[in-house]
């Protein structure tokens, strides 16, 4: 069963897709929407794809494709973020790496290498291959990308201990499950009034469901008209989430309401 994740081979979402797919079954792609509509035309099995981490929050690219391509969300996988800075020696003058791990290493990056620039790239493990590269430029990612070329410098340089990205796993529409402790929805009400979010999330909480994300996206078809994406702490089998989204899909009669699905999380520690 073919997987298909971000890439190349090292990103903390390859570590992740490890974790739930045979290693050898797992190929790369560099754009997050990519992933998504490979999956919606069948063109794979499944993709992993990060959506949310605990200190820069949303990934935006990942909710717009959700939005964008009906596929179903089978799985959730929260893996703790490790960065470490990976160099040949410490006469960098250029760090690289993705936008959201240097976001995340933010103060440690400004206390110890100020001067150093810092360069956005598709992901850790290009940084990496950068850093392979030129003995000019450092990289951020997980210590066990350090070999003969690269020494970790310093590891556990995220600005938080906490610090941990959460993972989907999706596949095919036909295969979503009304079986599981989360559930994903996408609602776009295609209107706009006072009142009309707190009208959305009053069923769920009429209900005693408790919202674990609630976000809001732009829809591309006009200037403050949105798309709300929406998570849950309880099943599509249920009868009270049966009854809440009744109501929201009354409500948003005039544009439309997407069931992801209904899964079940797994920490990763590695």
């Amino acid at each position: 069963m073919q997987t298909l994740t971000l890439g190349p081979a090292g990103t903390y979402s390859h570590r992740a897709a490890s974790a739930v797919a045979d290693p050898e079954s797992i190929e790369f792609s560099e754009s997050v929407s990519a992933i998504v509509e490979a999956v919606a035309d069948g063109d794979a099995d499944r993709g992993v794809v990060p959506v949310e981490n605990s200190i820069e929050g949303s990934v935006t690219e990942a909710l717009d494709a959700f939005a964008e391509y009906e596929v179903a969300v089978l799985r959730e996988v929260v893996t703790p973020i490790r960065h470490a800075l990976l160099a040949r020696d410490d006469s960098f003058g250029t760090v690289a790496s993705h936008a959201q791990a240097l976001a995340q290493c933010r103060s440690y990056l400004e206390d110890h290498y100020p001067d150093a620039d810092l360069e956005a790239v598709a992901s850790t493990a290009r940084g990496v291959e950068r850093a392979r590269e030129e003995p000019s430029v450092a990289a951020i990612g997980h210590p066990a990308n350090a070999d003969d070329v690269l020494t970790a410098l310093a590891e556990d340089i995220q600005d938080r201990t906490s610090n941990a990205t959460r993972f989907l796993v999706v596949g095919p529409i036909e295969e979503r499950s009304d079986a599981g402790g989360k559930t994903s929805i996408i609602v776009y009400p295609n209107r706009d009034y006072p009142g009309l979010l707190l009208e959305l999330l009053e069923p769920f909480a009429e209900q005693d469901i408790n919202l674990t994300r609630v976000e809001s996206r732009p829809s591309g078809e006009r200037l403050g008209d949105y798309v709300f994406h929406v998570d849950v702490a309880a099943g599509l089998y249920e009868d009270r989430t049966a009854a809440a989204l009744e109501t929201v899909e009354e409500i948003a009669r005039e544009g439309w309401v997407r069931r992801l699905g209904s899964y079940d999380t797994e920490t990763v520690v590695d």
